[in-house]
């Protein structure tokens, strides 16, 4: 049994939810998650949690997301990707390489975007998506997300390739959109790749059928992130056999019960890692102790 993470390659054509079943299928276990999901006609990389996994993922740090997008100029889609029913087509001839760059420079930083309709976000307890399908619209509350970087990869019009280096929420089929409509033509997404999702990246990515031949030969830990490295961004407290057997009954260690010397930086809302030989015991939160350690507060154990 393996508990971690397996970053897969989604391809297109497949919901995320699609991706899950087909891990549970492989693997033979009932207890797989994902984060971050991906469109149906999105590729790249979506973390599946498997087993232990799972409970890490509210600790994980998917705060930076990258993408690789292909735009089409010209035309605008109620999807605002390809996939979609075309409502408008605009002529794009007079769209240049540095009016491009200069309108990516608008839309770097913080800003705010309004969710696409065809989005799984629930309004009203509805996802809108399923609204959209009725032909409803309704209005949408604009969003604060950061766009971090936009890079032109490639100009050759109507086609526009670029990376995006984004927070999470952010819908790069809207900036497209949106980028559409400052050029005055349109646009929508035509190809969408993850690259990045916060610690998982697409070269530690695997296809599906590469999931299938490792669990028919029994390799599947190779290409598993544990629990531990999924974590690296939490400062890692390793225990002694003392905390280690108080943290198995439930109980929070004492830091003469870690092998930690000197004081810890931390405030209120500081996670850590409570770990044994590199192995994850448990996800605890530093809490003001009084003295020159503050109190561990078991969080979520992984044992």
């Amino acid at each position: 049994m393996i508990n971690g993470f397996v970053v897969i390659d989604k391809p297109a054509g497949i919901t995320s939810h699609d991706v899950v079943s087909r891990v549970r299928r492989i693997l033979g276990t009932r207890k797989v998650g994902h984060t971050g999901t991906l469109d149906p006609f999105a590729t790249g990389v979506l973390p599946v949690a498997v087993n232990d996994g799972t409970k890490a993922i509210p600790f994980l740090d998917e705060g930076i997301k990258c993408y690789e997008a292909l735009m089409q100029l010209g035309v605008v889609t109620d999807t605002l990707d390809m996939t979609g029913k075309v409502l408008r087509k605009s002529d794009y001839s007079s769209v240049s390489e540095q009016q491009l760059r200069d309108i990516f420079s608008r839309f770097t930083g913080p800003i705010l975007q309004i969710p696409p309709m065809y989005s799984a976000i629930k309004q009203g307890g509805q996802p809108l998506y399923k609204l959209a399908r009725m032909g409803q619209e309704v209005e949408r509350a604009a969003r604060q997300v950061e766009i971090h970087s936009i890079e032109l990869l490639a100009f050759a019009p109507p086609f526009v390739s670029i990376r995006v280096t984004c927070s999470r929420g952010t819908y790069v089929r809207t900036l497209a959109d949106d980028i559409g409509a400052v050029a005055d033509c349109g646009a929508s997404l035509k190809e969408l790749r993850r690259t990045a999702s916060g610690p998982f990246e697409i070269s530690a990515a695997h296809t599906l059928e590469a999931l299938e031949s490792a669990a028919r030969e029994g390799s599947l830990l190779s290409l598993c992130i544990s629990p531990y490295n999924s974590l690296a961004h939490l400062q890692d407290i390793p225990l002694t056999d003392a905390g280690l057997a108080k943290v198995s009954f439930g109980r929070s260690p004492l830091w003469d019960e870690t092998t930690v010397q000197g004081g810890v930086k931390h405030d209120e809302t500081t996670f850590v890692r409570l770990s044994h030989h590199g192995i994850l015991v448990a996800v605890a939160r530093l809490a003001e102790g009084g003295d020159l350690f503050p109190a561990i507060v078991l969080k979520r154990v992984f044992m």
